[in-house]
């Protein structure tokens, strides 16, 4: 049975709204891994050192789709909630054309500046023209990219989950079976990857995209439309948490492979890169449930109605909790067959991979929280606590401890440094929620 965002959410319920969500995000980043275990395993850990070099840059300008899918679903779910359905559709497709073409502007910008960037970013010899290659190769996809990232936040708002669940499946099983094609099968190396990378990309992005056109069933359709400044500066101020999080992130994670360049050499980025596969895989079970819960909040926000904001805040931390502790277990336990997988050719960065994944694995313990609290305050439209959250949490807090923590101890300080920047971060949350009750009625 179908369920709505207008309705009252159990336990049950929500598990079952939010659960395409979280499969989705967690097969994306499945398939995301899948690129770099063939490239490590088959072409070798200097294309794969340029991947981890290169990808911030990529992901940098990809982040677009998930400051307008989470700002922008947040406010069509809110509108839709206040019973302005004609509108949402409006605003959602000013914002889908929006993206394509500032997208269409990034892409064409960055190809161009693909060596110079990669030269500051510390590439040099084979590791420079191997990020080159791959640059090349997935930018011109980065309006497709965009529009990914995008429509599995507003597949959720559309009341199809399942779809964009559907979708990410196809793309990810694309990927996976090209990346064995073109990369296993056949000698293409790194460029291989590329190309099956930009594939499964045009299959995440074109399909939704032809839904919102076609279909007569969906809550938003994409149509005609009217410049709105006002309804893109709010969908965007409302997604900058989440804009944000990924700009420092990429960022954070350019500075991580400068240290780690110092302590470890390329060896270390190697190692730092598997451990950020797998970190996207835990990661996804948090993101995905953030995704899923968000529109269902927003809507309930703009109908008024205070009891239910306040029982899926109560649920949602409950899940959160749980999931934690499991997901924590389960990465430790998993440390050494994960490692293997990617780099047991290597006995030297398989230990250094082992150690690292066990330490960077603890921040699971809080992690959790603070994205939820980030994309709560986002469905509340609230787009300055929740980027206030993001911000110190991605990139203020982890920057402190990369260059503090290496100082007392060495490379583990690298892998606790995200640990230390959670447990800051969670005093901050806590914070929030605490202050900002009395306003929401929660």
């Amino acid at each position: 049975m179908k369920i709505q965002i207008s309705e009252n959410f159990t336990y049950k319920k929500l598990l079952r709204f939010t659960f395409p969500s979280i499969f989705m995000m967690i097969f994306t980043s499945i398939y995301g891994v899948v690129d770099g275990v063939f490239v490590s395993n088959f072409v070798g850990k200097t294309p794969f050192a340029a991947i981890n070099l290169i990808m911030p840059v990529y992901m940098v300008l990809g982040s677009l789709g998930f400051m307008v899918g989470t700002g922008g679903s947040a406010l069509v779910s809110k509108l839709l909630g206040e019973g302005k359905t004609e509108r949402a559709g409006a605003v959602f497709s000013l914002l889908i054309y929006s993206s394509f073409v500032f997208g269409a502007v990034f892409a064409t910008a960055a190809f161009f500046l693909i060596g110079p960037i990669s030269v500051a970013l510390g590439a040099k010899g084979e590791m420079l023209q191997d990020c080159i290659l791959y640059g090349r190769i997935l930018l011109p996809f980065i309006p497709i990219y965009i529009l990914q990232n995008e429509f599995q936040s507003f597949l959720v708002a559309a009341e199809r989950p399942k779809l964009g669940l559907w979708i990410t499946v196809a793309a990810g099983c694309t990927n996976i079976f090209l990346d064995a094609l073109f990369v296993g099968v056949f000698p293409f190396g790194l460029a291989g990857a590329a190309v099956a990378t930009a594939i499964s990309q045009f299959v995440g992005g074109v399909i939704p995209l032809v839904y919102f056109v076609r279909s007569k069933k969906s809550v938003l359709r994409l149509g005609r439309t009217r410049f709105d400044g006002g309804a893109l500066i709010k969908a965007c101020a409302n997604g900058s948490s989440e804009m944000m999080a990924n700009l420092s992130s990429c960022v954070v994670n350019i500075l991580y492979n400068f240290r780690l360049m110092q302590l470890a050499g390329e060896d270390g980025l190697a190692a730092y890169g598997v451990i950020m596969y797998v970190n996207f895989i835990f990661m996804a079970v948090f993101f995905g449930y953030a995704v899923g819960s968000s529109p269902v909040i927003s809507y309930h926000y703009g109908a008024g109605n205070t009891q239910e904001i306040k029982s899926l805040k109560k649920k949602s931390l409950v899940i959160v909790a749980l999931s934690a502790v499991a997901m924590t277990a389960l990465a430790e336990g998993l440390a050494y067959p994960l490692a293997k997988l990617f780099v047991g050719y290597d006995s030297q960065l398989f230990s250094m991979t082992v150690r690292g994944f066990m330490l960077y694995s603890l921040s699971f313990l809080v992690m959790g929280f603070n994205i939820f609290g980030s994309s709560f305050f986002t469905a509340l439209n609230n787009g300055g606590v929740s980027a206030i959250i993001s911000f110190l949490r991605t990139f203020a807090f982890q920057i402190l401890a990369i260059y503090l923590l290496p100082e007392l101890l060495a490379l583990d300080g690298i892998w606790l440094a995200i640990v230390f920047a959670e447990l800051l971060s969670i005093a901050v949350t806590v914070f929030f929620f605490v202050t900002q009750r009395s306003r929401y009625g929660y």
